[in-house]
């Protein structure tokens, strides 16, 4: 949206929560998800999954709590908590951040995925989830940020359809290192054709013998994407 003479500010995303097929995102609650949430994160057994947040890892269940009672009331970041509708467990966490309702943009960040969520259809719902109730609420512009050595990150979010929009050279200092910023993201014109991809890849797309889809997410997003990733800075 360039024009904005219909523009209303969208709302801020506190307190909501997002119910899909195969996860529902609801406000972090330290009491109630402290507990599963650290079991699942720690089958990793390693700090490999942390190395790119400005916190963790958290070497006990004490810690962590601490750390989730500090981020539990936030309205930017506003966290929330993925549950695997499945066995009602919780997997991980992501936020919402740099929340611009004047602005009509938002950026997801945050996420932090036990080995029970990652390279998940669950996952992939997860991120669906919030991307669909931020257009849909009426933001603009969608973003993804990560630090620009975080191939895996920067390969998700094209995978997710977020455009490569470059490289920020020395935009922060994170546990003592320099960290250049790599920038994705979508925008509200793009959204149409990006949920379409999403809708047909997750409950449309028949899977092969060993749980296979027949095609992939990226197949399906990457004609649609502004910008592809040049891998600078990596």
């Amino acid at each position: 949206m360039t024009d904005l003479d219909n523009f209303t500010p969208p709302p801020h995303p506190k307190n909501i929560t997002l119910d899909g097929e195969r996860v529902r995102l609801e406000p972090l609650n330290a009491d109630q998800h402290a507990k599963p949430l650290f079991k699942a994160k720690t089958q990793d057994g390693g700090a490999e999954n942390w190395t790119y947040l400005p916190y963790g890892p958290f070497e006990t269940l004490a810690d962590y709590i601490d750390w989730l009672r500090t981020i539990e009331t936030l309205e930017d970041p506003c966290f929330f908590t993925i549950i695997r509708k499945s066995d009602d467990r919780p997997v991980g966490i992501a936020s919402y951040l740099r929340i611009s309702p004047d602005d009509g943009s938002i950026e997801v960040g945050h996420i932090h995925f036990s080995p029970l969520l990652q390279r998940t259809t669950e996952a992939t719902e997860a991120m669906y989830l919030m991307m669909q109730w931020a257009f849909d609420a009426g933001y603009r512009r969608y973003e993804w940020k990560c630090n620009a050595k975080n191939a895996k990150s920067r390969a998700a979010a094209e995978r997710l359809g977020l455009s490569y929009e470059g490289v920020f050279r020395q935009a922060t200092i994170s546990k003592g290192q320099n960290r250049d910023t790599a920038w994705f993201a979508a925008i509200d014109k793009e959204w149409p054709a990006l949920k379409q991809a999403f809708t047909t890849y997750l409950y449309k797309i028949t899977y092969q013998p060993g749980g296979a889809p027949k095609l992939s997410l990226r197949e399906l997003t990457k004609p649609l994407l502004y910008k592809q990733d040049d891998l600078d800075f990596i």
